[in-house]
């Protein structure tokens, strides 16, 4: 399992790919099987071996240099030649350029967009890797990568806490970008009456631009930034909220926060964008709508949705166990070489 260079495993604060990567690797260990985690920072899964690539995560140069990556693409293949391994899973951005040199299959998670730059050079690595979808709507728009299946992204249902009474307290909670609309949460919370509070990460120089453009000037008393919340107060706030507002304005491929705020009872109001409609239940976990006069609409019949129905759902689509099952079975086919592989979707039916 090849991990990014830039946190540790698990995060501490930001990291959703590092989040999914430690714990896959901590349920495929309890399934059985044994695991290589090549990443940064201390060994702190359960993986049985741990090839260091630095000691300190070199959060402060991600988007300013690729170096880091480079040097985790040499440790892993490295890591390869002391190893007998059935499956090799790169959640890197370069490790999969190695994946041509090697007889051992190769699976990549594409765990952001498949538009533009990043669907392009997937392409032109062509059938030497193989890839996974973390949701149907990512797979739909880019039918020609070398797709074999396609697995939802998993969370600890468990570790986050069930609240049925909630607050009126609206949440936002992401990364500050035009993309993720928290201007928009600001404006459609105002418009239902509503007191929302915003948490996010604020660390790149675009994040800051933004944050100082478009979201410091709407907050007020009724619109609060509380700063980048850790896993424990993440948890307090999706389960106190009355919903999570994500105004989503890009083809996300899969909004991890949602399942979260799902697993705490908290309904979703979102904008249908990306993986949205695939994980939302429209009326039933939440609401799916367009323009900010629809979401304050939304929000104001948020108590219409059984927070109960919501913790099902997330326990049925996103707990890990589920996520790793998907993983399993496309591990086991690629290491026997199935040709169904081609046809595979391991997302279970709901």
């Amino acid at each position: 399992m090849v991990a990014p260079p830039w946190f540790e495993l698990p995060p501490r604060g930001y990291g959703g790919t590092e989040a999914v990567v430690a714990s896959l690797v901590d349920q495929l260990v309890d399934r059985g099987h044994e695991v290589t985690l090549v990443a940064s920072g201390e060994p702190r899964t359960r993986a049985q071996r741990h090839v260091r690539v630095y000691d300190q995560p070199p959060s402060h140069l991600l988007g300013s240099s690729v170096m880091p990556e480079l040097v985790l693409a040499a440790e892993a293949a490295a890591a390869l030649d002391d190893l007998d391994l059935d499956v090799v899973h790169d959640n890197s951005a370069a490790g999969p350029l190695l994946a041509r040199g090697r007889d051992i299959p190769t699976v990549a998670t594409m765990h952001g967009p498949v538009a533009g730059e990043n669907g392009d050079y997937f392409r032109r690595l062509g059938s030497s890797i193989d890839l996974v979808a973390i949701s149907h709507a990512q797979r739909h728009q880019a039918p020609g990568l070398n797709w074999v299946g396609t697995v939802h992204n998993g969370i600890d249902v468990a570790s986050f806490p069930f609240r049925e009474n909630k607050s009126d307290v609206v949440l936002w909670i992401g990364r500050f970008s035009p993309d993720k609309g928290a201007h928009l949460a600001i404006e459609a919370a105002r418009r239902a009456g509503r007191r929302i509070l915003l948490a996010g990460k604020l660390s790149e120089a675009a994040e800051r631009d933004y944050f100082e453009r478009e979201v410091r000037p709407l907050l007020g008393r009724d619109a609060e930034y509380l700063g980048e919340a850790d896993g424990s107060l993440k948890r307090e706030l999706f389960a106190m909220a009355a919903c999570l507002l994500f105004p989503i304005q890009w083809e996300e491929p899969f909004g991890m926060v949602m399942a979260e705020a799902l697993a705490c009872g908290t309904p979703v109001v979102a904008t249908p964008r990306g993986s949205v409609p695939e994980i939302v239940r429209h009326g039933e976990t939440g609401f799916v709508v367009d323009g900010v006069d629809a979401l304050a609409q939304a929000v104001g019949r948020a108590a219409e949705i059984d927070p109960a129905a919501c913790r099902r759902d997330a326990e049925q689509r996103f707990d890990l166990p589920v996520m790793a099952a998907g993983y399993e079975r496309v591990y086991r086919m690629l290491a026997e070489g199935s040709e169904s592989i081609r046809t595979l979707t391991a997302t279970p039916a709901a």
